[in-house]
Formats: C-alpha cells, sequence, structure tokens
C-alpha cells in the first residue's frame, strides 16, 4: 500500500481547546482514519512549521486525499501538506526508468 507523509499546524484555537483537554491526536487521528481504510504507520510532534506529522499508509491517493479533507474540514489544523513517499522498490524502480527519459536540460 501506498505511504504518505501527512504534515500540519494547529489553529490557535485547536491549541488553546487541547491545553484544555490534554489528549494524545495521534492515537486519535489513528482510530478515526481506520474507517477510510488508512493506518498511521508512525507520528511525532514537532515545533516550528508544522506541529505534528504522520505516516500513513493508505489503498490509494483518493482515500490519502478524502482523510486529508476530512481533516481540514474539521478546522483544526491550517497549512496541511500532504507527500507520497515512495518504498524502497519504488525508488530504486524509478531510477532504472529514469534512464529511458529523453529529458536534456536546456543550456
Amino acid at each position: 500500500m501506498p505511504i504518505y507523509l501527512y504534515q500540519a499546524a494547529y489553529t490557535a484555537e485547536s491549541l488553546a481547546a487541547q491545553m484544555k483537554n490534554p489528549a494524545d491526536r495521534l492515537e486519535v487521528v489513528a482510530g478515526q482514519i481506520k474507517s477510510a481504510g488508512a493506518r498511521l504507520v508512525a507520528g511525532g510532534y514537532s515545533f516550528g512549521e508544522h506541529d505534528i506529522a504522520l505516516i500513513m499508509e493508505t489503498p490509494d491517493d483518493v482515500t490519502m486525499a478524502a482523510v486529508a479533507v476530512a481533516i481540514a474540514s474539521g478546522g483544526a489544523v491550517r497549512n496541511a501538506k500532504t507527500t507520497r513517499l515512495l518504498s524502497g522498490p519504488e525508488y530504486v524502480e524509478a531510477l532504472k526508468k529514469a534512464s529511458s527519459v529523453q529529458y536534456r536540460p536546456a543550456k
């Protein structure tokens, strides 16, 4: 199954609500995304541009898009970013295929 990196920054309102009622959002989200056929592989909290990062496995891009839209529609996050990650074998396949691409940089 494809894997994705999902990064998001919480809104100020969401952080204030979390401070009043602390909970591990990774556990909460892991339970919620199961209904879409998605699985939380790993995750953690960061600081800076994003507040949380999740590695998710979903059946396809459409499912991941649906999960991202559902999360965004809740209003708790802003500045969310989803990145499709290639597995090692997929990346090796891409490297092999790259030699057949006719692209040449402009001079």
